[in-house]
């Protein structure tokens, strides 16, 4: 019988990845000021997740505990920049991981001024890209299920539609909320 493949060994994972279009890198304190003000420009749009920008020097924390987790190997995430102008484009992020099942769960947000220019597309699908190059077999998303919008971007980044969680959590506005489950698959089928 083969060794079975051992866990997911996140010490390779890239700290700055580049696209024809943008540059993602691991979140750091100079990024607190474009990401705080990206976010806020963005709150009409944000209407399924519970973000709190007018708190003094959350993006500065969250920026802080998104590069400590990197580093721990506990969560990946990157900020995205456009190449042609520097600007903040959104936020990456690959959380909820199993290393021994190799399998985690994406998460994005990006600024509503970038909207339908398809570089949060194109920053998401090297994301996939790079967490299938680690050994990543699964990666998740998980939806409002009133959020048409980002269901309609998961599946044009290649996730499928699972299943639906009923009553699965509350929404920013304490409501019940049903949960739409996407998944990709590794291309690559594994090495059992």
């Amino acid at each position: 019988m083969p060794p079975r493949p051992g866990p997911l060994d996140l010490s390779a994972a890239p700290r700055r990845i580049e696209t024809a279009r943008a540059v993602l890198e691991v979140p750091h304190a100079a990024h607190a000021e474009a990401f705080a003000a990206g976010v806020l420009a963005s709150m009409p749009a944000l209407l399924y997740v519970d973000w709190h920008p007018q708190r003094d020097g959350w993006a500065a924390r969250f920026c802080a505990a998104d590069a400590r987790c990197f580093d721990e190997g506990s969560d990946l995430a990157w900020h995205v920049f456009a190449r042609d102008d520097g600007g903040w484009v959104g936020r990456i992020d690959v959380h909820t991981i199993d290393r021994d099942a190799c399998r985690g769960e994406i998460g994005y947000v990006g600024h509503a001024a970038r909207s339908g220019q398809g570089l949060m597309r194109e920053a998401v699908l090297a994301v996939l890209q790079a967490g299938w190059a680690l050994g990543f077999q699964r990666i998740e998303a998980m939806s409002d299920a009133r959020n048409t919008r980002a269901l309609r971007f998961a599946e044009q980044v290649g996730l499928q539609r699972e299943g639906l969680l009923r009553r699965h959590e509350r929404d920013p506005q304490g409501r019940w909320c049903d949960i739409v489950i996407l998944a990709a698959l590794n291309p690559q089928p594994p090495m059992d």
